[in-house]
Parts: structure tokens; C-alpha cells; sequence
């Protein structure tokens, strides 16, 4: 294990030769960019190239100082909307074994479903953020959240937002109960039980949805940080959103600050009874080198168990897509989206068009990209502001493009 002394911290892990300069852009989110704690893992066409961790696990931001916690190999974190990506997996992976129809009626697995002119509502259009269900007529308390019934009743009941099908707009919470539950009536699991024993079992990952008994003390502590200056400049960053897209997260009464704001009181994702709960859109956890083995097992571009494609290629095309792309009605921007997975753009840039994934809020970031043969997994404690992604791990898929052929 080699280790690399830094201006700032100390970059521990591994970096396969020729892969040098994803070690500095990890590096440099360190000394330019706010970055207080993180994890970063990339596979190439069947090896691990890189390994990296540093900084605080649980670094104490404001309020009274705490001791440092360093991070190590085996931290987890929670990955906000990474689990998005994990929740779809489980999805696709029943359509692939012929027991999930996604051209079906939602309603015919989950016949409450159909309350309030949902009947016809297919399962592809809750994975392309189709449905137009982000948001909730009254909002949910934390303990509806923590019990699950509650949640999935209330979406049962929920009129839609617009005519489904017709547009698209991000589910922010929404999106992680509706597919879920749409699992547990097809597999009679919960989806944290389903992707424990059919995703990460099989392939040794350090990844949950609804944290198991005894491993908290792996977690470590998200916490708010400003959007960094860059320094010397970023090409094609924006750092400032447009008057438009701040407006709507302001305005309380917008759909896009209601869709954030399903859950009143704001859901502390810190909290062990939050992390023990399953939240498939928001509370999964997991080490950044899980993140990226199982985005390069969905298209065997990992190794050992990882080397065999989980996804066949008839269910790759499905999480590529193109299921919606243009404006999206929650964001204010333009997204693309697969069935599950945001598709490279400017909202949610990857190493190249074919790549599929999911950002997590606040910078983490986890995808696959099939031309290049990449698996690829960043996570961070250091929350800065954003829904998409930002100059941490773009600096990264930077590096990341720069050493592929």
C-alpha cells in the first residue's frame, strides 16, 4: 500500500501505472475544492486501476469541535440518490428473470396503485421519472418514512402532477418508494432484502439498503459545505444556477421545492434509525470501491464475480435508454434518463456518451460506461450544493477520461 503526502491530507491507496493523474485530481479536490473526506474507485476492462481514500470520516462542521476520524480502506457512506441506480438495478434485474413486465400497469403488482386515474401507468415510466408523482399533496413525517406503509400508502393515494407519460421531471424521494415497492409485490422481498441477496452477496459489495445491525460504526457523517471557488478557473462549470432553476428550490410552493421537501421535518440521513430504515431513494450505503464494482458488473467490466455482466444486453439497452430527455419539470434543466439511470449530458456528465449512472445530492457519484469499459464510484462526505454532481467529480471523470484509451 503506498501513500503520497499532500499539501493538505494524505492520499492512501492504490494507482495502477498510468493512472497518476486521477491520484493528483483527487488530490487537488482536497486543496482547491472544499473536499474534507472522500473515497474514490475506478475499474478499466476487468482491473481495479484505482483505490483512494482521505481526509475525515466524520469531520465536525460548525458547533462545538469533535475529534477527527480518519478515513480508512473500509469506510461507507450514505450515497443520497446513488441508491437510485441500486434500486433500478433490482428492478431491471426482475424484468431480465421474466418477472417484472415493464410494460405492465403498475396497478396489476400493486393494485391500490390505481387510485386517483393511475391505473394505466406503466413500471418503465416510474423508471424514467415519467409518472408524475415527485411530490406529495401533504408531506410525510419522518416516522412514515422510517415505517415504510405509510410512504407507499400515501403514493398509492397521490393524484399525478401532470398526465403521466406526457413529461418527465425528477422523483427525489418519491422515485426510491415506488420502485421499491414495486419489488417487494413482485419478489415478495423488501428491496433492501432483494439487493443484499441478489446483488450485493453475490458480489462480495459493501452496499446496503437499510443498514445492518453492527455496522454503523463504518459510517461516516455527511455534513453541508459551501460550492468551492475553483481555483484558476473551471471550463464549462457553472457555479452559478440560472435565476430560473433558483427560484424554484426558493419558492416554497413550486413543485421542485415540494419534491425536495417530501419529507417535513427534513430527514437526517445521520440518524442510525434513518440508515437502518430502507429509503431506496435516498439512505443507501456503501465504500466508493462497492460503488464502482457494481457499476462495472452491470457490464462485466470487473473482476471475479464482477467479471460476468449482470445486465444481459437486451437489459443494457433498457438502463440506457433513451426513455426522457429535454426539460425536466423538477430540475429546470435539461436531464436524460434511462430506465433508472441519468445518461451522460450536461446535467450529468460521464466519460462519454454511452455511460449510464446516478449522482447522489451533494457530489457522489456512481456509473457505468460500456464503450470505455469503466466502472466508476466517488463518495464523499463533504456535502456541497447540487442535485447532479459537481467540480470534484468532474475534476475526477476528467483525470478518469485523460488515462483511458
Amino acid at each position: 500500500m503506498r501513500k503520497r503526502r499532500h499539501a493538505v491530507v494524505e492520499i492512501w491507496g492504490e494507482t495502477a501505472e498510468g493512472y497518476e493523474t486521477v491520484r493528483d485530481a483527487f488530490a487537488r479536490n482536497f486543496r482547491d475544492h472544499g473536499e474534507l473526506g472522500a473515497a474514490f474507485a475506478l475499474y478499466v476492462r476487468g482491473r481495479k486501476v484505482v483505490d483512494l481514500w482521505a481526509g475525515d470520516a466524520r469531520p465536525e462542521v460548525g458547533g462545538r469541535p469533535a475529534p477527527a476520524i480518519g478515513w480508512t480502506a473500509d469506510t461507507a457512506q450514505v450515497l443520497r440518490s446513488v441508491t437510485k441506480g441500486v434500486t433500478a438495478g433490482a428492478a431491471l434485474l426482475l424484468a431480465q428473470r421474466g418477472l417484472l413486465d415493464l410494460d405492465a400497469p403498475v396497478a396489476s403488482y400493486w393494485p391500490e396503485f390505481k387510485a386517483a386515474g393511475k391505473e394505466r401507468i406503466p413500471v418503465r415510466w416510474l423508471l424514467s421519472h415519467r409518472a408524475g408523482l415527485p411530490a406529495l399533496d401533504r408531506p410525510l413525517r419522518v416516522e412514515d418514512v422510517l415505517a415504510w406503509e405509510p410512504a407507499v400508502a400515501a403514493l398509492a393515494a397521490q393524484e399525478p402532477f401532470w398526465e403521466p407519460g406526457t413529461a418527465h421531471g425528477y422523483h427525489p424521494y418519491t422515485y426510491g418508494w415506488l420502485i421499491g415497492e414495486v419489488v417487494r409485490r413482485v419478489s415478495g422481498r423488501t428491496v433492501g432484502r432483494y439487493v443484499a441477496e441478489e446483488i450485493a452477496r453475490p458480489l462480495g459489495l459493501d452496499l446496503w439498503i437499510g443498514l445492518p445491525a453492527g455496522a454503523g460504526a463504518r459510517v461516516g457523517r455527511l455534513v453541508d459545505l459551501p460550492a468551492p471557488r475553483p481555483a484558476g478557473g473551471s471550463a464549462g462549470l457553472r457555479l452559478r444556477p440560472k435565476r430560473t432553476v433558483v427560484d424554484a428550490y426558493q419558492d416554497p410552493s413550486s413543485l421542485t421545492a415540494r419534491s425536495f421537501a417530501v419529507v417535513d421535518p427534513r430527514l437526517d440521513l445521520n440518524d442510525p434509525a434513518a440508515q437502518a430504515a430502507e429509503i431506496p431513494g435516498a439512505n443507501g450505503i456503501g465504500t466508493a470501491r462497492s460503488v464502482a464494482r457494481y457499476y462495472a458488473a452491470l457490464i462485466g467490466a470487473g473482476d471475479g464475480r464482477a467479471a460476468t455482466a449482470l445486465f444481459t444486453p437486451e437489459t443494457l439497452a433498457e438502463a440506457m435508454g433513451p426513455a426522457s430527455d429535454g426539460p425536466d419539470r423538477i430540475l429546470i434543466v435539461n436531464s436524460r434518463f434511462g430506465h433508472g439511470f441519468f445518461r451522460h449530458g450536461p446535467t450529468s456528465p460521464m466519460t462519454s456518451p454511452a455511460a449510464f449512472g446516478h449522482p447522489g445530492r451533494g457530489g457522489a457519484l456512481g456509473f457505468a460506461d460500456p464503450e470505455l469499459g469503466i466502472g466508476f464510484g466517488y463518495v464523499t462526505c463533504g456535502m456541497q450544493p447540487g442535485v447532479t454532481g459537481d467540480i470534484r467529480s468532474r475534476n475526477l471523470i476528467t483525470a478518469v477520461r485523460a488515462c483511458v484509451d
